[in-house]
């Protein structure tokens, strides 16, 4: 599985670029404040160790060590400072520190102090050991300086460990997630909910001419849009229904002569002629019936119902058996006992029209139903030799036909596919098409399933 860190909302979007800015730029301060409170470490422990290091070097060579020392003075010295012409030995888990070290020693230089080594060591918390003589507090640094062969160890101080600047770097870290993140959240979420909105809207059926306007909510460029679309969709509805006026005025003017037409064939005294006329008519009067029902598949007034599968399903076979085809339904455990919210006479007519097919094509007709994941699969399935995967691709265009030949006894107009798809298209469902192992052919409508 892909780790997909980049989301795909725009409200995470925004809240991942956010905070991932958020952390560059503290990591970008805490960079430069450890770098600064280290300068100052360094400041100030290296500084108090130098001019203790100065002073016992200057004292030395003045010969004031080497006066005799009373109990309180010597008690002080070993408090501060030990000399001595042998290195002094460090107590257990004593740290050395390089850094502390190069400091100090380039502070020597500038003082005119020629060291013949400088070494600087932290002792451990709590250490109690003694150098010698000198016991050295908690976080205390021991500086060991040789000069002209003798040895100055001096005690200073360096502060603790950054862990005041790491807490104080987390709670500003998370005071700006919160001043900043929970505003962001919220401006992203109340823009993006109306586009969810508006996406649910657009890929709805445009021929819905009743669908209620979209709320214009959120930021005035979100608003914009909604208003723009709502408009775009009122035009498109008085588009649609113009179109079915138009067509309901062709199919009136056009059936009106079809018919005078077919009266007056009847009169023709030859009856192969007369045949011959009467079928081309009724040709053209179905053709013509097919062209009006594909054009207004899905702008019918006709209400969405909640129907039971299994009972269409019967109604559908019972219909079939009247007129003895060979259309059946399998066994109960072949029809899922599933509920949609369709419009009951368009899904017939498509259902119609596969059933039809497979009669005209692949000898008989079965008609099953399953459900999985919230869809129904109305199924139609035949005993024919299949379709080539370019046919799949081809058949359910307006006018595609599997029969080449333009008899509309064998093969029909080429609209009973695309109206099935257009009418499943328009419950929000889809058709497909699938070859069927051992044989056949699998014309599938697929729908949501209402609980």
């Amino acid at each position: 599985m892909k780790l997909r860190l980049w989301p795909k909302s725009l409200v995470g979007q925004l809240v991942f670029a956010v905070a991932a800015m958020l952390f560059v730029a503290q990591a970008i301060n805490f960079t430069l404040l450890s770098r600064g409170l280290k300068q100052q470490t360094l400041a100030h422990g290296g500084g108090m160790a130098v001019a203790r290091v100065i002073d016992a070097i200057e004292r030395d060579r003045r010969g004031e060590f080497r006066r005799p020392p009373n109990d309180e003075e010597e008690r002080e010295r070993a408090q501060k400072l030990m000399i001595s012409s042998t290195p002094p030995d460090l107590p257990t888990g004593a740290v050395r520190l390089p850094e502390l070290s190069s400091y100090i020693s380039g502070l020597l230089s500038d003082t005119n102090i020629h060291a013949e080594s400088i070494e600087a060591w932290a002792l451990p918390p709590r250490s109690r050991q003694r150098l010698q003589r000198a016991a050295f507090p908690d976080r205390a640094v021991i500086v060991v300086a040789k000069v002209d062969g003798r040895y100055f160890a001096v005690r200073s101080r360096i502060a603790a460990g950054g862990t005041r600047l790491s807490g104080f770097l987390i709670w500003q870290t998370l005071s700006l997630y919160l001043l900043l993140l929970i505003p962001i959240v919220v401006i992203a979420y109340r823009a993006a909910r109306p586009l969810r909105d508006l996406t649910r809207a657009a890929r709805a059926n445009p021929a819905m001419r009743d669908a209620t306007p979209l709320e214009e909510e959120g930021p005035s460029d979100v608003r914009d849009l909604i208003a723009a679309f709502n408009a775009y969709r009122t035009r498109i509805a008085t588009m649609l229904s113009d179109k079915d006026r138009m067509l309901g005025a062709v199919g009136h003017d056009l059936r009106t002569p079809l018919a005078s037409l077919r009266v007056r064939v009847e009169g023709v005294e030859e009856d192969r002629l007369r045949e011959k006329m009467i079928a081309s008519i009724d040709e053209m009067t179905a053709m013509l019936t097919d062209i009006l029902a594909l054009a207004r598949s899905g702008a019918g007034t006709e209400a969405q119902e909640r129907v039971p599968l299994r009972e269409l399903i019967g109604e559908l076979e019972a219909d079939y058996r009247e007129r003895d085809k060979d259309v059946a339904v399998g066994d109960v455990a072949d029809v899922a006992d599933v509920h949609v919210l369709v419009r009951p006479m368009l899904l017939k007519r498509a259902l119609r029209n596969l059933a039809d097919n497979a009669l005209a094509y692949g000898v008989r007709a079965r008609l099953s139903v399953t459900a999985a994941a919230g869809r129904a699969r109305i199924i139609v399935s035949d005993d024919g030799p299949g379709l080539t995967e370019e046919q799949i691709r081809t058949l359910i265009e307006p006018f595609a036909r599997g029969e080449q030949s333009r008899n509309r006894a064998t093969g029909g107009a080429g609209l009973g596919l695309s109206i099935a798809r257009e009418i499943a298209e328009g419950e929000g469902g889809a058709l497909t098409l699938a070859n069927r192992n051992g044989g056949g052919l699998d014309a599938v409508i697929e729908l949501p399933v209402q609980a």
